[in-house]
């Protein structure tokens, strides 16, 4: 089979194209002849070794048809979606023509979406759904912020945030994206990534929820921005990886302000089971245009270095799907 393999840490250049043995298939796992694979922004800290030793083949989602599952509960040819499980930090990843993935991390679906549509969904949607009804629980009225907009779980999150009747105040720095964001759903685009009540487009006021996909230099600037009771969850890390500095929660934690994370790597843990979300749900609402998440721009396999360059430029508007 062909595979994208890391030769070494590094820039996009050291992603390259080789053939490769078809992966043993393991008890308790699915192998998956993949279909297409979305990319993200993860992938990107995994190639430059950001966080440690990770597998040579990376990739932590995909869409394509079961070949052989050890559990025997799905058959051959069973379309599915697979995410997290290890895929591309302890064990090979999606960026091949076949995986084997934990079967607690495949879903088996049925949709009319082509393979690209279908590929630009799994990652994004299931953790913006996560953080939104579980981390946020947020209902409809309640004023959203969504830090980070124009990335693909971001476009996710103003999209199920809309659809459940928030007003969703999208932020970014680039003022070219705000005509996406707004047809996204977003009612409010707030330029610049400092203190959010003094950036241009701030509608004022403080918000009950904060989706922050920036990372640990605005969630302080995220809780002061939430009300009292609200609740602001942390899920991404667009603006890097540095830890806060001498961290003191007593003076610079807002008082009654809730504070969370979510990591899609708990995804099909006991705690996080890949059924808690209604992955059928979002792609039949996908399928009806309802959802609104498509793919950004295609690539086929030996273009990953390509797509990886651009995502580090910052000049990918959404979700990079990769089609085999």
């Amino acid at each position: 089979m062909k595979a994208i393999v890391r030769d070494k840490f590094g820039g996009p250049e050291v992603l390259h194209i080789v053939e490769r043995p078809l992966p043993v298939v393991k008890p308790g796992c699915v192998l998956i002849r993949v279909r297409a694979f979305g990319l993200n922004r993860a992938e990107l800290y995994m190639r430059r070794g950001l966080w440690g030793e990770v597998a040579e083949v990376s990739g932590i989602e995909c869409v394509g048809s079961v070949v052989v599952d050890a559990t025997g509960m799905l058959p051959e040819g069973r379309m599915v979606v697979a995410l997290m499980g290890g895929m591309g930090r302890t064990i090979d990843g999606s960026y091949a023509e076949y995986v084997v993935v934990p079967a607690t991390n495949v879903l088996a679906l049925e949709t009319t979406l082509d393979w690209t549509e279908l590929a630009a969904l799994p990652e994004a949607y299931a953790v913006a759904w996560t953080c939104l009804h579980r981390n946020l629980e947020v209902t409809a009225g309640q004023r959203l912020v969504v830090r980070g907009g124009t990335s693909s779980l971001g476009l996710a999150a103003i999209d199920i945030g809309s659809q459940l009747g928030a007003e969703v105040i999208a932020t970014t720095r680039r003022p070219d994206r705000e005509n996406m964001l707004r047809a996204q759903g977003a009612t409010h685009v707030v330029m610049g990534s400092g203190e959010l009540s003094a950036a241009r487009g701030w509608p004022g006021g403080k918000v009950d929820v904060v989706l922050d996909l920036i990372g640990n230099s605005t969630v302080l600037d995220s809780m002061r921005a939430t009300r009292r009771g609200g609740r602001v969850c942390l899920a991404g890390f667009l603006g890097g990886l540095t830890p806060l500095a001498e961290f003191d929660p007593l003076a610079q934690m807002s008082s009654g302000v809730q504070l969370s994370f979510f990591g899609s790597f708990m995804f099909g843990t006991p705690q996080f089971p890949l059924s808690d979300v209604p992955m059928q749900k979002i792609v039949d609402r996908a399928a009806s245009g309802c959802y609104r998440g498509r793919p950004a721009s295609v690539f086929c396999l030996a273009e990953v270095p390509i797509a990886h360059e651009l995502m580090e430029r910052n000049e990918a508007p959404g979700k990079f799907v990769v089609l085999i």
